[in-house]
């Protein structure tokens, strides 16, 4: 007796949790222009390492999908670790996470150096 009642008892604990828990907020971005660079190095976000991350309308997140050496590599001159970029993106966020779809780098003009 004293188990079944337990186990009732946490059946019912788990739906009553369960329940309560909010749905994820899901936010559809389309071909965005945003500023992308390492989360951690340059947009000061808490985080284990260097990891791709973008900003839009100046709020960070997370990218999943892509990796941040799939652009280069992060710790060059350009890298994401040392420069703030931009990009197109397409996805949508989802628990303050942007899940990548599309992600194309804005190419800066590079601006000559005047000859002496």
């Amino acid at each position: 007796m004293k188990k079944t009642s337990l186990f009732i008892l946490f059946t019912l604990l788990t739906y009553i949790v369960n329940a309560q828990e909010t749905p994820s907020k899901t936010t559809k971005i389309e071909k965005k222009k945003v500023e992308i660079a390492c989360g951690e190095c340059m947009f000061k976000m808490d985080g284990k390492g260097c990891d791709l991350a973008i900003r839009i309308d100046g709020k960070p997140y997370f990218v999943d999908g892509r990796k941040i050496d799939d652009f280069g590599d992060a710790h060059a001159d350009d890298g994401f670790c040392n420069a703030i970029r931009k990009a197109t993106v397409t996805g949508e966020i989802v628990n303050g996470r942007f899940k990548a779809k599309s992600i194309q780098l804005v190419e800066t003009k590079k601006t000559e150096k005047p000859k002496s």
